[in-house]
């Protein structure tokens, strides 16, 4: 599979780096030459957060998104890729653990950088070793609190309220072999009412998720890449 910076430096190799203009030669500029991240973003659900991912993409001269990847064939995720011109790929659990299917998948979209978006799968070891630091998910509460196995969608927002919590919000982090165990990038929160139910916990959280989850990616990447 070819690296990140491989796929970098092969965008950098396809470039000129002068261009002659009325007689004069004008020498492009070093930074321009690394302009272009390519995104996958892996969902196993409805895909709010891969739209709103997509969207605030579209345009950017820097990161684009080239592929949504899902394990579950009926994904809405996949129809909202779909509308916005985006590429989809259904791999489930068997082949998504499989090297010499999700590999050379990735490569053919010249994937840099991978988000998980509502992802309900572990991420293999190969997978990791290969996007080393390059890898990010959201989670809807403030781990450490409310992560690990089960804890995903509603089921953190039920427990969240079961536990009397007074706040509860999100957390960006990479990607690792431990469940919800990455380092933490970012978290935001909320106050939690004593008369919230888990449903207004779970509006409120996905409010946050809408407005910082695309954010975090740009600075993140735009650090990663030094873009």
């Amino acid at each position: 599979m070819r690296s990140s910076a491989a796929g970098l430096k092969s965008t950098l190799s396809s470039l000129p780096l002068f261009a002659k203009t009325g007689g004069e030669i004008i020498f492009a500029k070093a930074s321009t030459l690394f302009t272009m991240v390519h995104l996958a973003i892996f969902v196993s659900g409805s895909g709010t957060n891969a739209e709103n991912i997509i969207r605030y993409f579209r345009g950017s001269d820097r990161i684009s998104t080239d592929l949504v990847l899902s394990n579950k064939e009926d994904a809405y995720a996949l129809v909202r890729a779909k509308n916005l011109g985006v590429a989809t790929a259904v791999l489930p659990k068997a082949e998504f653990n499989r090297k010499e299917k999700l590999l050379p998948l990735l490569d053919s979209f010249n994937i840099d950088f991978i988000v998980l978006a509502g992802f309900l799968l572990m991420v293999p070891d190969f997978l990791l070793e290969g996007f080393d630091g390059k890898i990010i998910n959201i989670h809807p509460s403030l781990l450490p609190k409310f992560g690990g196995k089960g804890m995903w969608g509603h089921h953190v927002h039920e427990a969240v309220k079961a536990a009397g919590e007074s706040e509860s919000g999100m957390t960006v982090h990479y990607v690792s072999a431990v469940c919800d165990g990455g380092e933490v990038i970012a978290r935001f929160s909320f106050p939690v009412l004593p008369s919230d139910t888990p449903d207004d916990i779970a509006a409120k959280e996905h409010v946050l998720e809408m407005e910082h989850f695309p954010e975090v990616i740009e600075k993140v990447v735009s650090k990663k890449f030094n873009i």
